[in-house]
């Protein structure tokens, strides 16, 4: 079993920066991957951006540019910060991990599907609002 907590969700204004954490608990396999996923009301949860054990990145194109994901491995801990905020990144953010991440073993990138990742946190809300 794998739990996942959020922290870190506020109210920021348009333009804004802000870091998001996830502090994992619990065994997972060598090669796993963890990501970040948003769901805003009345729309379906969608990834924004995972990384697998190797480091190796994906970022939804929303996102690029804008938002770095980052594994801090000695603490078991997941950031995602977060720069030049929009109105439309507003949404529950959750943290997610594949705990044998089948991608990462193949040598691939991770992905941001919600199918591929078996547990999640409860979320942390971010609204970007002036």
């Amino acid at each position: 079993q794998v739990q996942l907590a959020e922290s870190g969700g506020v109210s920021v204004q348009p333009g804004g920066s802000l870091r998001i954490s996830c502090v994992a608990s619990g065994n997972m396999y060598s090669k796993y991957c963890m990501g970040w996923f948003r769901q805003a009301p009345g729309k379906e949860r969608e990834g924004v951006a995972s990384i697998a054990s190797s480091g190796r990145t994906t970022y939804a194109n929303s996102v690029k540019g804008r938002f770095t994901i980052s594994l801090d491995n000695a603490k078991n801990t997941l950031h995602l910060q977060m720069n030049s905020l929009k109105p439309e990144d507003t949404g529950m953010y959750y943290c997610a991990a594949e705990i044998q991440c089948l991608r990462s073993i193949l040598g691939g990138s991770p992905s941001l599907s919600v199918a591929d990742f078996e547990y999640w946190g409860q979320g942390t809300q971010v609204t970007v609002s002036s």
